[in-house]
């Protein structure tokens, strides 16, 4: 970009550097100025709009801060934020439109929903206040980048005896979530990196490489996971996959497919495989499946997991277990930034976890959403011919495949007008064309108990089945 045109009002009340500032954030927000795009140097912007340099560099830096530009030395200045980020327009304010998983319902059948009833808020409270009566001043610093070390071992022990992944305290990294993590693992892939994903597949994961202008392979998947044969014939170098129980069709990927998998990342340098564990807390029927990391001989394998699902959402710790070639370069690109996770509430899940109330309270959450899931069974199998379902031996949700002659949008929308909330199949696939019959992901967690039997013979009624 060779200039930017701006009419300042110098009779104004309003420094001219807050004026430009306001300018040109506008300008983004109303995509005048796109994704990328380069701005003036601080010089020729000043001798254009005849200001100081001073007034436009406090402009630039207010925008840096607020993320708006990011500063590259000796390039200059570029739009940060996304072309596709969402912004409210002033014709909308106080009008926004709510997303459906936030939406007041009587009955929210989304797959992201967990039980909080049961939470042992007296232990955590036990925990946190010891962790901040110790009054370790330490704390008030910065702690290890990659996360505390008490964390960091607690994690590792966990997940070699729950899930067999191998690993070190050292190749544990934690962040505020898999949002946080998976850009710098983006970052540590590099920039030809191209990535496949099921599909259908997570959205969160397909949104957050577009963000970062990633090529992405969708990949079918089918009643046993992922189809390598349609990977293999890809360029794709990274495969990102929910093995245990896949996003959002609930399938396993066989053991058949876990080798493929595996021998096509171990026979090209720079192939990668990134195991997302989300729910692997919560199996049903038979052993628990093996993580993917734990069959791993080549060191291909990254794992995350969060603890949103066996815990609480809101406290944003997540982690990922990187391979020791990837652990060196994470260690020498990312050592100079800090963990963006608060050191206390490390703290506090660490004693959590030592003192044995994560695993007791795995094991209460596994007994209940078990119930959950066999009252939610007990009704459904009442109508073999026009219900099925998969994917229910593990995991918060449910695959429903409906024989009404409905749609998927008249499913939806009948649903809706009961104060219904449930969420088709269609909301997550990239290329793979839904079925002709509707398929309905439907997450049980997060109603009460209680109130799951009448949620579905209501559901089931406003379709027309019961």
């Amino acid at each position: 970009m060779e200039m930017l045109s701006f009419h300042f009002d110098k009779v104004e009340n309003v420094p001219l550097y807050e004026q430009l500032y306001a300018h040109i954030k506008q300008e983004i927000i109303d995509g005048r100025l796109p994704f990328q795009a380069k701005l003036p140097s601080k010089r020729n912007l000043a001798d254009f709009l005849q200001l100081s340099q001073t007034t436009i560099e406090m402009s630039y830096q207010q925008l840096v801060a607020e993320g708006y530009i990011e500063a590259i030395p000796r390039k200059g200045y570029f739009v940060l934020a996304f072309e596709d980020l969402a912004y409210v327009k002033k014709d909308q304010i106080g009008a926004s439109k709510t997303d459906d998983n936030t939406t007041t319902a009587r009955f929210n059948f989304h797959p992201s929903k967990i039980d909080t009833s049961p939470f042992p808020f007296h232990r955590w409270r036990k925990h946190a206040k010891d962790v901040i009566d110790e009054r370790h001043q330490d704390l008030l610093l910065l702690g290890h980048f990659q996360g505390d070390l008490v964390l960091r071992e607690e994690i590792s022990t966990y997940l070699y005896h729950s899930r067999g992944v191998r690993c070190t305290a050292d190749q544990v990294v934690i962040g505020a979530g898999i949002e946080h993590l998976l850009p710098q693992l983006i970052f540590l892939l590099g920039k030809e990196a191209v990535y496949g994903i099921e599909d259908p597949g997570y959205r969160l994961t397909r949104h957050v490489l577009r963000a970062h202008d990633k090529k992405t392979k969708p990949i079918e998947v089918d009643s046993e996971g992922v189809k390598v044969r349609s990977l293999v014939k890809t360029n794709a170098n990274v495969m990102y996959v929910t093995p245990s129980h896949q996003f959002p069709s609930g399938n396993i990927l066989s053991v058949n497919r876990r080798v493929q998998l595996l021998n096509w990342a171990a026979e090209t340098k720079n192939r990668y495989i990134i195991e997302d564990d989300y729910d692997s807390e919560f199996r049903y029927s038979g052993k628990p499946i093996p993580s993917l990391q734990s069959m791993d001989q080549g060191e291909n394998v990254i794992y995350l997991s969060t603890f949103s699902k066996s815990l609480m959402p809101s406290l944003r710790i997540g982690y990922m277990v990187l391979p020791p070639a990837l652990l060196a370069q994470y260690q020498k690109t990312f050592r100079y930034y800090t963990s963006s996770v608060s050191r206390i509430d490390q703290h506090i899940l660490a004693r959590f976890m030592q003192e044995g109330d994560f695993e007791k309270h795995l094991n209460r959450m596994r007994k209940l959403y078990r119930k959950k899931l066999e009252l939610l069974m007990d009704i459904l199998r009442q109508y073999p011919n026009t219900l099925q379902v998969t994917g229910e031996s593990a995991g918060l949700h449910i695959l429903l495949t409906v024989h009404n002659g409905m749609t998927e949008e008249t499913l939806i929308k009948k649903a809706k007008d009961q104060e219904i909330l449930v969420y088709g199949l269609s909301e997550y696939t990239i290329n793979t064309r839904p079925s002709d019959i509707p398929q309905i992901v439907l997450g049980f967690a997060g109603i009460k108990e209680e109130e799951l039997a009448t949620g579905i013979d209501e559901l089931l009624h406003c379709w027309g089945i019961s």
